[in-house]
């Protein structure tokens, strides 16, 4: 069931939902989330089963305002903090020593716990509700089956898990992507998963060096989104660069498989092989081509495309996180080819 997220009986429904153990489909300013109690377990396990997602891969809590932390965290560095003034609420996921004795299901049992307060005004005041009722943060995962396209609308939600479950309507996901995650937990700052929040604006934020996952490898630990292989559509993902893309699209056979192909260079196709080849121009900034990029993979596996080939984004700053998505999505086409899916 569809509520518009507006309507104020619609939070307060979402609300008491939330606080009876039940899930809920949260808009967020980056993508719908699945939403339960992070502090019930049986809740959580509701989250886990629903998607099919391993109960060791730990969950997001999404809090009201930086005063949430205190309830999960038992401590914040001071770079930390930095971070939480410049980035809160916004598209910013810290992860920080958890607080014993506190949502140790949606942790997946890890000893941290990944935190953040979202933009979007419905998740804002679900959040609030929730906190009045002794709800101090909720759980929240993509709202897809794990593995699968993130959702941006609330049709999208719906479409995973039908009519049964409750969600709200928030309009279409701003961002588009899932939030940057920075790991707080070993005196450092360390990037886990790139998203709207650049590397640059991470840094003049905390005052020091964004480190990478292979710079402090050692004990990193699990967190959403940063599996070699997630994201998928239905249809195989091929990334190309723009040379090999063109070869490919003049060696186009006029019964090869419906392809839709995704490309921020102007491109043709061989005129036998126009019928089954739809081309889709890609936004050449990096933020717009976030903001639609998993309805666009949703969409090509709707209008039947058997085949997605997306053109390779640049290696600037900006596209990280694009091209993060991407590359995980095409991940997962080669572990299906090679039976590791």
């Amino acid at each position: 069931m569809i509520l518009d997220g507006n309507a104020p009986a619609a939070i307060t429904a979402a609300a008491a939902a939330l606080c009876s153990g039940a899930l809920l489909g949260l808009p967020t300013e980056t993508v719908y989330g699945l939403a339960a109690d992070a502090s019930s377990d049986s809740a959580v396990a509701r989250i886990f089963a629903a998607k099919g997602r391993p109960s060791d891969h730990p969950l997001i809590v999404h809090v009201a305002d930086a005063s949430g932390i205190a309830h999960f965290a038992s401590a914040v560095p001071d770079f930390a903090q930095a971070l939480v003034d410049a980035f809160w609420p916004g598209p910013l996921t810290l992860i920080l020593p958890r607080r014993a004795g506190v949502a140790s299901a949606a942790t997946g049992g890890q000893g941290s716990v990944g935190l953040r307060c979202p933009a979007h005004p419905v998740a804002l005041a679900v959040l609030r509700a929730c906190a009045a009722n002794g709800v101090w943060g909720v759980a929240a995962p993509s709202a897809n089956r794990f593995g699968r396209v993130s959702p941006t609308t609330a049709a999208h939600v719906q479409s995973e898990f039908g009519a049964d479950l409750l969600v709200l309507d928030g309009g279409a996901c701003t961002v588009g992507i899932e939030s940057t995650i920075v790991d707080c937990t070993r005196g450092a700052a360390v990037l886990l998963r790139p998203g709207a929040i650049t590397r640059a604006q991470i840094e003049a934020a905390c005052g020091q060096r964004l480190l990478s996952k292979e710079e402090l490898e050692a004990q990193t630990p699990r967190a959403s989104g940063t599996l070699l292989a997630h994201y998928a559509p239905s249809a195989p993902v091929r990334l190309l660069d723009t040379a090999d893309l063109r070869t490919a699209l003049a060696a186009r056979s006029a019964d090869a498989p419906a392809l839709a192909v995704y490309a921020r260079t102007p491109l043709h196709c061989p005129a036998h092989a126009a019928f089954s080849t739809v081309l889709h121009p890609m936004p050449s900034d990096a933020t717009a081509a976030a903001a639609e990029l998993f309805a666009m993979l949703r969409r090509f596996d709707d209008q039947g495309a058997q085949e997605i080939w997306i053109e390779t984004p640049p290696s600037t700053p900006d596209w990280e996180g694009v091209r993060d998505r991407l590359q995980r999505a095409a991940a997962a086409t080669a572990a299906t080819a090679g039976g590791a899916r």
